[in-house]
């Protein structure tokens, strides 16, 4: 059976700085082009000064003239917390404001004349590569297999699920980033190997080390951080210009103009691509800031060295080393242990950062996969598994608990049921005791993180056991058992070892999104879901019109062939009906509509024109 018979199934790397849509054909993975004929599409939303909401490319070049209303890197911000230290760092940075959620609990972006939570500025990026896909398939387009970076909490995974929602789309299935990344890079291949991924993006770092072989891909554990990216190597550059620039020009300070700092950030993330190829990147901005009345324009002009950059960076490819080091040692893996180190992520381009990881590794890593395409590559081979369940390679995906699980304890402490890499599913169970004499209840809140310290964790849920027998202090034995299913759905229960009363939850991570605001998010986005389907419904039309005409060409082409090879006609004449054929046959592998309505008129003319007079001129009846 055809993959053109099934429902579309798409995977979707949402990523920080650059997001891909990808889907499999006839047994091949493949990248999807945008409708700008491009395979990156920036991760970047817009509302223009009109009001229009923009997404991708057309965002990003208006940029610099609308650096208030246009928003980047909110795969950095999605599920985070109000007032944690990644959201606190951020504020002090972007040129966009951020703002506390309606509960205080969550952070939201302000654009244009509204605010916006970060769940639906990401749910329009994933919008616009759902519409790229059905441009593509000319269907619609409703489940999706979406990544995440594998060191995301719940909160995080969540968020996500949310903006696959607000884009129309069913998420299928979450997967983490490097996970997707190794089962592209096995695809098709007899692989009996321990590989680590090393996933350096835009705006996090994952590394994961897994075992593969038999078509089981065995994740034996991760690492990472979710503030750590080619953001951060961005932003190394843009302060050295900013200081340098301060130091020539008498103090002046680009940091007080966005635009001129959305322009340094756009020359800085350029002159640190092109580091990856040439030793020296220039930086040319003109008429940078000033030239009004009274102050003259002022012109940066500097030269880059890539030694110089990777002075900049060095303590950030230093901190991606230490986690991998801590992962490695986390799981009781030597360096020399590892087959194959993959590299994913654009960052990983970078000189400074290859030759770290071969160092550590004491191997040149694996150049077998595209870095920023593998991703969205292996979305869509678990995407495509999802669909084909028959007559398809089976794969088998062993993950693992990104972070510590387990819940506060007397003291304000966190105690960890369940370790993070504990493959999953999986079922841990922890006695605790009263904390007072005659306490008749205990409050179980369960939270998610690797700080000893029950504050600096994510509370994912709590309940209440009543009903414990009145004795002394640490008399009564209280049984906690948390279980994550193999989709990843926790449940916590406590049952009183005495009496067997009991107490349960299943933990339902939150996006900071209320049932009722995303509903409402959804609704006001109907119109503009309905226009993208009708567009689809539109070029699905057009094609089976387009399809139709091929038919009827394709039968008149031989025909027309031959009545050529029979006529009597000048030279002329025949070179021009066969360069006629010929821009029939370049249609049709265009499957242009437009030009093919037009052109099988002009050859059906040609047909009969030819056929009339293939016996040659007539002569006049003798008397």
């Amino acid at each position: 059976m055809s993959d053109l018979e099934f429902e579309p199934v798409i995977g979707i790397d949402l990523g920080t700085t650059n997001s891909v849509v990808a889907t499999v054909l006839d047994g091949v993975p493949r990248v999807i082009q945008n409708r700008s004929g491009q395979l990156l599409t920036p991760s970047i939303v817009a509302v223009a000064k009109n009001g229009r909401r923009l997404v991708g490319q057309i965002a990003k070049r208006q940029a610099v003239t609308n650096p208030d209303s246009t928003v980047f890197a909110a795969k950095r911000l999605i599920g985070r917390r109000w007032g944690s230290r990644e959201v606190e760092d951020a504020r002090k940075v972007l040129p966009y404001d951020l703002v506390a959620g309606p509960e205080g609990n969550d952070v939201r972006i302000r654009m244009g004349d509204r605010v916006w939570p970060v769940a639906e500025i990401s749910g329009l990026i994933l919008a616009e590569l759902k519409a790229d896909a059905e441009a593509f398939f000319g269907r619609q387009v409703t489940r999706a297999v979406v990544t995440v970076p594998a060191y995301f909490n719940d909160g995080q995974r969540q968020a996500t699920k949310d903006a696959g929602r607000i884009a129309g789309l069913d998420v299928a299935r979450i997967i983490n980033e490097p996970t997707s990344a190794a089962l592209a890079y096995g695809f098709g291949k007899c692989v009996e190997k321990k590989v680590v991924v090393f996933d350096l993006g835009g705006g996090t770092f994952d590394v994961s080390i897994l075992d593969i072989g038999q078509s089981v891909y065995d994740v034996v554990g991760v690492g990472g951080d979710t503030y750590l990216g080619g953001e951060d190597f961005d932003r190394r550059v843009m302060d050295w210009l900013t200081f340098s620039f301060a130091k020539e020009k008498g103090g002046v300070d680009l940091r007080r103009d966005k635009m001129a700092l959305q322009r340094l950030k756009d020359a800085s993330e350029k002159a640190k691509c092109d580091l990856s190829g040439v030793a020296v990147a220039g930086i040319h901005l003109p008429f940078l800031i000033g030239g009004g009345e009274g102050c003259p324009a002022l012109h940066l002009e500097k030269q880059l060295q890539r030694e110089k950059l990777e002075e900049l960076t060095k303590d950030l490819v230093d901190r991606c080393i230490q986690v991998v080091d801590r992962t490695l040692r986390d799981v009781g893996v030597r360096p020399s242990q590892i087959d194959d180190v993959i590299l994913v992520g654009g960052m990983t381009r970078m000189p400074s950062v290859q030759k770290a990881v071969r160092d550590f590794f004491g191997r040149e890593p694996s150049r077998g996969v595209h870095p920023e395409e593998v991703v969205a590559l292996g979305a869509a081979i678990q995407a495509h598994a999802l669909t084909h369940r028959k007559g398809s390679t089976e794969v088998l995906l062993l993950d693992v608990t990104p972070q510590n699980l387990g819940i506060l304890v007397v003291g304000g402490y966190f105690q960890t049921i369940i370790p993070r890499n504990t493959t999953v599913p999986t079922s841990q169970m922890h006695v605790f005791t009263t904390s007072q004499d005659n306490q008749t209840s205990v409050r179980i809140a369960v939270l998610q993180g690797a700080s000893d310290k029950a504050i600096e964790n994510e509370l994912l849920g709590e309940f209440v056991l009543a009903g414990i027998r009145p004795a002394i202090r640490g008399e009564v034995g209280i049984e906690v058992n948390f279980d994550i299913s193999a989709d990843g759905i926790v449940s916590v229960s406590a049952r009183d070892m005495v009496t067997g009363q009991c107490q349960s939850i299943t933990v339902t991570a939150t996006s900071g999104l209320t049932e009722d605001e995303l509903k409402r998010i959804m609704d006001e986005n109907v119109d503009e879901l309905l226009a993208r389907k009708q567009l689809v419904s539109d070029f699905e039309r057009r094609r089976e019109a387009t399809e139709k005409i091929i038919g009827e060409i394709e039968a008149l082409v031989p025909a027309v062939t031959a009545a050529l090879a029979r006529s009597r006609f000048g030279k002329d004449a025949v070179n021009k009906a066969q360069a006629m054929v010929q821009r029939v046959q370049a249609a049709i592998r265009a499957q242009d509509g437009d030009q093919l309505g037009t052109l099988e008129e002009q050859l059906d003319r040609t047909l009969q024109l030819f056929k009339g007079l293939s016996g040659g001129a007539p002569e006049e009846r003798g008397p």
